[in-house]
């Protein structure tokens, strides 16, 4: 247990991280530090971040220190109860300890940003558009349950039933960097609840996540390059919905990548959420060629096709949810739709860094 707290003292770097947070809070005592107020939100959001952590990990210290007196006392009182309390302590203990190290593998740029995610079906109609609606909901209950706030930039409902694509803003420190793990196609096997037969139908749904770009993100947007377009929102939003062409499509004519939002009344901050979400992608689609240049170097081949699914959700002929990138299985897929995506996240993110 010493040896874990001193791992992750080396890896957190306590006295640097405290050195840090001194110069942050001289900063914000400079009598010109709001003249910037982009460039002082980022000073206070990353001295907010440190305060965090460092409480974190003392916390932590604290109550590894209180465990070692808990533990000198069941041995001397050899109480049964006492033992049963620092045992439930311990396990307690050591989900802090597996979170708070989590933390500290989200260190990459742009890990802490907020996420932009999508949902596609692939092809199936009706049966991979359920399929992405039951996606939406797991998302959307996993971001309750870490405390992020979720706004649907862009809805477009299926005909049936379902949704034909959903964008998603999930606003939180970390957001990106958990939700960079989900990336990818996933593939259900169940019953079909619209199938008369009662036959057993696979779907496939891609999610793709990207990290909401702040304005100081230097990417070249030329306007020449964009093709806007406006139109009415679909879905609910009352009588405005019907009469105001205040959703924005924009198309980046050199890369052929189209963003859309509805989200907002104005179709001036619909433009502007648009813009960055194609920012975003921009990003993204940058990473992804560095990735691929990467891969060539090294000679690397990456499956295409129909195996090329990140994780199996089964609800027949048995219950359980794979992913194929680290082979973590859970048996409880009800508790995976309800939100518990968290094993998969965590073993994803640390087979990064092995």
């Amino acid at each position: 247990m010493l040896l874990v707290l001193k791992i992750l003292g080396g890896l957190f770097d306590l006295d640097w991280k405290k050195e840090r947070l001194k110069e942050l809070e001289q900063m914000m005592t400079a009598p010109d530090f709001w003249d910037d107020q982009n460039g002082a939100q980022k000073v206070i959001n990353e001295s907010n971040n440190l305060k965090e952590y460092i409480s974190d990990f003392e916390e932590i210290e604290e109550r590894y220190e209180n465990m070692e007196v808990s533990y000198e006392l069941v041995k001397e009182e050899n109480d049964e109860e006492l033992f049963h309390d620092l045992n439930k302590e311990m396990t307690s203990f050591l989900n802090d300890i597996n979170a708070f190290e989590l933390q500290l593998l989200l260190s990459e740029p742009y890990d802490a940003n907020n996420a932009i995610l999508e949902l596609h079906p692939g092809a199936g109609g009706t049966e991979s558009q359920d399929w992405a609606s039951m996606l939406l909901r797991m998302y959307q209950r996993w971001a309750e349950n870490k405390g992020f706030k979720v706004e649907t930039l862009e809805y477009l409902p299926g005909e049936e039933a379902g949704v034909k694509s959903v964008t998603l803003l999930i606003k939180g420190h970390n957001a990106y960097g958990y939700l960079k793990a989900e990336k990818g196609v996933h593939r259900l096997v169940r019953i079909s609840p619209f199938d008369s037969s009662g036959r057993r139908h696979t779907s496939f749904v891609s999610c793709d996540v990207t990290p909401e770009m702040t304005d100081d993100v230097d990417i070249d947007i030329k306007s020449e390059d964009l093709k806007i377009d406006t139109y009415r929102a679909s879905g609910a939003g009352g009588q405005h919905v019907n009469t105001t062409d205040s959703a924005v499509r924009i198309t980046h004519l050199p890369t052929n990548i189209i963003v859309t939002c509805q989200n907002e009344r104005s179709q001036i901050k619909n433009r502007e959420a648009a813009l960055k979400m194609l920012k975003s992608k921009l990003y993204q689609l940058e990473i992804e060629k560095q990735q691929q240049e990467l891969a060539e170097i090294r000679g690397e081949q990456k499956e295409i096709g129909w195996g090329s699914q990140i994780r199996s959700y089964v609800f027949h002929p048995y219950s359980m949810v794979k992913d194929h990138r680290t082979n973590t299985e859970v048996g409880n897929t009800q508790g995976v739709m309800d939100g518990d995506i968290n094993p998969f996240i965590d073993a994803y993110l640390r087979s990064q860094v092995n």
